[in-house]
């Protein structure tokens, strides 16, 4: 399996009076965070201590949506098909997977995590699944028997969730938020998606590249940007990592790059995953309609 480079990056600047910032060091701490490298630079006179608080809340989040920890809140879930007591970080993402799930006619759907598994293990192995395993991971598929509330998640035997379309998005909203409370405001987040509390530190709004080529003015918005191919599950590099929850298979290969603005990175990276289902630039917007403030950036054709 091939993946796209991740990385986590963030910069971010107290407020101060003008011609003062140059004043001021920016200090840069460097670790992981997300399973990835992670880099963070902050020009703040409490610069150290910020940057070991933002790095322990995302270890904390981590602790509520990793896939890989095996103590995480989801994996726990995704153990026992029940979560007693869950955390309200994931009832948040999940509620807003419910509504994006809705929005988009079941094509953003977390329960897809058995698909993805099943072309996981076959990848491993230098093959595709064959007929028989898709058709038992598809039997276990269908937000509609995902049950929550503020006491207990649960759903069916044998689902599993996956919120790997979201909770980087999520996460960086966290830590924007987190940011603003120790009373930074010009911050951008790169966790793959882009968050963006205040401008540019030197004026107007951060200038965010694309990929595929242009560029996006960001201020107080994120951006999410989701590519069909972007990881893959075969050596040619054609069998792509967005599943289409219906007919298990992955996203017709229309679509190379999607970008989608929204408020929060959280629904830019659920919405920007869900379009490269759609079929039709005009559809995906009429989806993007039902949230207010959502944007569809750009979009490149295979």
């Amino acid at each position: 399996m091939t993946n796209r480079r991740r990385f986590l990056a963030i910069s971010a600047a107290a407020f101060v009076l003008p011609g003062a910032l140059s004043a001021q060091p920016v200090y840069t701490w460097q670790g992981t965070a997300l399973g990835t490298h992670a880099t963070l630079r902050l020009a703040h006179p409490d610069a150290k201590a910020i940057s070991a608080r933002v790095a322990s809340e995302i270890s904390r989040l981590e602790d509520v949506f990793s896939l890989y920890r095996p103590d995480s809140a989801l994996s726990r879930l995704n153990r026992t098909g029940r979560l007693q007591a869950p955390p309200f970080e994931l009832l948040e993402c999940l509620s807003l997977a419910g509504a994006v799930y809705s929005a988009t006619g079941g094509r953003f759907d977390p329960t897809i995590q058995p698909l993805w598994a099943s072309y996981a293990e076959a990848s491993a192995l230098g093959m595709m699944p064959d007929a028989a395993s898709l058709n038992d991971a598809r039997a276990r598929v269908g937000w509609d028997r995902v049950t929550l509330d503020t006491t207990n998640i649960s759903m069916a035997s044998g689902m599993a969730l996956t919120l790997n379309g979201i909770a980087q998005g999520f996460i960086a909203d966290r830590v924007a938020a987190l940011l603003a409370d120790e009373g930074l405001t010009n911050i951008l987040i790169d966790t793959g998606e882009f968050r963006a509390l205040g401008g540019h530190p030197g004026g107007g709004a951060w200038p965010v590249k694309l990929a595929a080529g242009g560029k996006v003015s960001l201020s107080a918005r994120a951006l999410a940007t989701s590519a069909p191919l972007g990881t893959t599950f075969d050596e040619g590099a054609q069998v792509g990592h967005i599943l289409d929850p219906v007919t298990g298979t992955p996203a017709p290969s229309k679509w190379r790059e999607i970008s989608v603005s929204a408020p929060s990175a959280a629904l830019a990276d659920a919405l920007s995953t869900a379009a490269c289902l759609f079929q039709s630039e005009s559809d995906i917007k009429a989806c993007l309609a039902a949230f207010d403030g959502a944007v569809l950036e750009a979009i490149t054709a295979a």
